[in-house]
């Protein structure tokens, strides 16, 4: 019978057009790089490094019935597959196992099916939770010793104590270590001496794979899971408005940290990321939770809108992208945020937590970055677009089904992360209420398509509102997302105090203070506030704005290295008395002036630490008007990204053209050469063929070479050597004359007759 690798070499060449397309559809490491001919093909479908990604490829049901033809063995019965899936179900395990003979994990011989000779290496020793078979183990223990009947036997007459033993390795782990204690190691050696265990080591025994299958009733799993569970679903309401204002605030998040890293960037750490409190301090900025604000960071890095600035002392800062993404349409905005997050490999959710052998993950650090997490949110969004729209699939049975697609994953892994990508694709509007949006169908379909993902989402966020609602008590609510000068103008003049469907803010002192110190006069601040509210301004916000701005700029400072000058003299004579103020080394020059040597920008954040309102005075006595800073991290310069040749139909479809040519010349080769006169010539070392032509040389008969021209051609040519030296060889052709041959261009030779 040929053997295993010969024989996959054979099915496969003997595979249609369509099904040599399936396979490499089915694994695409396959074409890349393009194999020379079917053969080649065939060999590379038979490595363990193609087979491992296979395997780890295939849901729970493809393996449980891999794992069942690997333990009956080759060219098994169907009865005897079925007998150990412990089903009925034929049709389904006759799908299955095409599926398997599609992707080249299963052979078909004459005799029946066959498994890849690397598939159990794969699969490992403990196959379904099983030993080894007794003639690994135990290669002179008799066959009897691995026969049903037998083991039932012993089996019948084992203690309770044994069968016990016995029955906590049967559905696995298959080994276990011997016990010191003398009454269980009585036990063991017990079931040692009636092969029901076998030594594998001095303290280590192992459960052979008859026994085990006895013992679990010729069953070979627990359970049979050839099927997908149910995903239980619930119909919700309103997901895309829902999603839509979800997508919204995320636009607000990501507005707010650009805003704050602008004007304070936080520092690179010397490993890369943000440091813990930086994060905190973006949380507290963004009225967010830690886990909430690393997503929203990590989304932003990840669309190109934050980036390490590349400086002596680097910090993260927004890039020159921001101030395009900031003025594009809002649909669009987002689908660059989505599609970022959705092809992104980073994983927000790692954050915090401690990684092998460091301290605690950091945002935007390399200890996030995890590429597994890129197809874990396409299957999470592709079992989400399997449900009826407008049902909300329960969580529980949505992991259970996504454990099933990915058995060879982490149960834990596999569960945190999909309960993060349900969770941040809730944040960023992919989801609504639970169930996917109208948008998140979109990203799904057409993931190199921003117009068709920003159209889908345009749809249904909310639209941008022109006024406010000012209170008496000081607030002021948005009742949705404000146009962008009425936006930028309550950031500044007030604080954000909640979020939702409307954002609530207030009116404080400081915020006040913060428009004087922009430029902003209170008549102007009042008129503003004015016309944009749909409610009267009350009286007390009046007062607020008077009452600030009769005390700014009382106090004025400017460069000598700087004075404090003040028309009030008592306000002088308490910055002279203040201790906390005694670093400044004031020091008056006339009843109004005070002298520091401080620089002016100090001046002014000291002194308005300490309760004084001072305004910042230029040369020319008028107020140098405090400006938001926007620190920019500069662009770098990208080279060319990898160019990817997708494995698709048509590619794949030229692909085994090519196959079929080279394997239809190779054909040919092979019958010219058979039609050749001489023996077929081997290729071999040059070593080797040297050593055989002065043996020629020496014996004084003749060799057939492979000869290869200057255009590549090899041709056959029986000489006798003469004189082999200085790399070529001189002998006498079949017709007698006299040639030189170099070394270098013989292929092979082989001794005439």
């Amino acid at each position: 019978m040929a053997t295993p690798s010969r024989s996959l070499a054979d099915d496969i060449r003997g595979r249609s057009d369509a099904e040599l397309i399936d396979l490499v559809l089915a694994r695409p490491d396959l074409a890349r790089p393009a194999p020379a001919d079917l053969t080649s093909l065939a060999a590379r479908a038979g490595t363990r490094a193609s087979v491992q990604r296979a395997v780890e490829a295939l849901d729970r049901g493809h393996l449980q019935v891999l794992e069942a033809v690997v333990v009956a063995g080759d060219a098994a019965e169907r009865g005897d597959l079925l007998r150990l899936l412990g089903t009925d179900d034929g049709a389904t395990v006759e799908t299955i196992l095409e599926d398997l003979r599609r992707c080249a994990l299963l052979w078909r011989g004459p005799d029946g099916d066959h498994v890849v000779r690397t598939v159990p290496e794969v699969l490992g020793t403990s196959v379904a939770g099983l030993g080894a078979p007794m003639r690994e183990l135990r290669p002179s223990s008799p066959p009897e010793h691995a026969d049903p009947g037998h083991i039932r036997a012993a089996l019948a007459e084992a203690p309770d104590d044994s069968r016990a033993m016995l029955e906590r390795m049967t559905w696995g782990p298959a080994f276990g270590v011997l016990p010191t204690a003398a009454p269980a190691r009585t036990t063991a050696r017990w079931l040692l001496e009636r092969h029901l265990l076998v030594p594998v080591s001095a303290d280590r025994v192992a459960l052979p794979r008859e026994v085990g299958l006895v013992l679990r009733d010729g069953q070979l799993h627990r359970s049979v899971e050839l099927t997908p569970p149910a995903v239980a679903t619930r119909p919700v309401s309103l997901v895309d408005a829902a999603a839509g204002g979800a997508a919204s605030e995320c636009l607000t998040h990501v507005d707010e940290l650009a805003a704050a890293w602008g004007a304070d960037p936080p520092r690179v750490l010397r490993a890369g990321g943000l440091a813990v409190r930086d994060l905190r301090t973006t949380a507290s900025a963004l009225d967010l939770d830690s886990v909430h604000a690393a997503f929203v960071v990590e989304v932003t890095y990840a669309a190109g809108l934050v980036a390490d600035d590349g400086e002596v002392v680097p910090v993260w800062a927004p890039t020159s992208e921001i101030d395009e993404w900031s003025s594009s349409e809002a649909g669009h905005r987002w689908a660059a945020l989505a599609l970022a997050w959705f092809g992104s490999t980073r994983a927000p959710h790692l954050v915090g937590h401690r990684s092998t052998g460091t301290g605690p993950a950091n945002a935007l650090g390399p200890d996030a970055q995890w590429p597994a997490i890129r197809s874990i949110r396409r299957e999470v969004l592709r079992e989400l677009a399997s449900v009826e729209p407008g049902h909300a699939p329960d969580p529980a049975s949505l992991r259970a089904r996504l454990a099933w697609r990915r058995p060879n994953r982490s149960a834990a892994v596999l569960e945190e992360a999909v309960e993060a990508v349900l969770r941040e694709a809730e944040w960023l509007g992919v989801t609504g209420r639970g169930a996917l949006s109208e948008a998140g169908r979109a990203l799904l379909g057409a993931p190199h398509s921003p117009d068709e993902v920003a159209a889908a989402v345009s749809a249904h966020l909310p639209s941008p509102v022109d006024h406010i609602l000012v209170q008496a008590d000081l607030t002021a609510v948005a009742p949705g997302p404000l146009v962008g000068g009425l936006g930028s103008f309550m950031r500044l003049a007030a604080d954000v105090e909640s979020r939702g469907g409307a954002t609530v803010y207030r009116f404080t002192p400081e915020s006040v203070r913060r428009a004087l110190d922009a430029g902003w006069t209170a008549a102007d601040f009042t008129d503003t506030v004015r016309r944009s509210s749909r409610t009267p301004v009350p009286q007390p916000l009046e007062y607020l704005v008077l009452d600030v701005a009769r005390k700014h700029g009382q106090t004025r400072i400017g460069g000598a290295s700087a004075y404090v000058r003040s028309d009030d003299e008592a306000v002088l004579d308490t910055m002279l008395a203040s201790r906390d103020l005694a670093p400044l080394r004031l020091r008056r020059l006339a009843p109004t002036v005070l002298v520091s040597s401080a620089d002016p920008r100090v001046l002014v954040d000291l002194l308005r630490d300490n309760g004084f309102a001072p305004v910042h005075e230029g040369q020319d006595g008028s107020v140098v008007h405090a400006e938001t800073p926007r620190r920019r991290a500069g662009t770098r310069r990208r080279g060319p990204g990898p160019t990817v040749s997708p494995v698709d139909r048509p590619s794949t479809q030229t692909l085994v053209d090519g196959l079929r040519a080279a394997e239809a010349t190779a054909d040919q080769r092979r019958a010219d050469d058979d039609a050749r006169p001489g023996p077929r010539i081997q290729t071999m070392d040059p070593v080797v063929t040297l050593s055989l032509l002065r043996d020629a040389v020496a014996d004084r008969h003749g060799v057939w070479i492979g000869y290869s021209d200057g255009h590549g051609a090899t041709s056959r040519h029986l000489i006798h050597p003469q004189k082999v030296e200085g790399g070529r060889v001189r002998a006498t052709d079949e017709s007698g004359h006299e040639k030189s041959y170099s070394v270098h261009r013989i292929t092979g030779a082989t001794v005439e007759g």
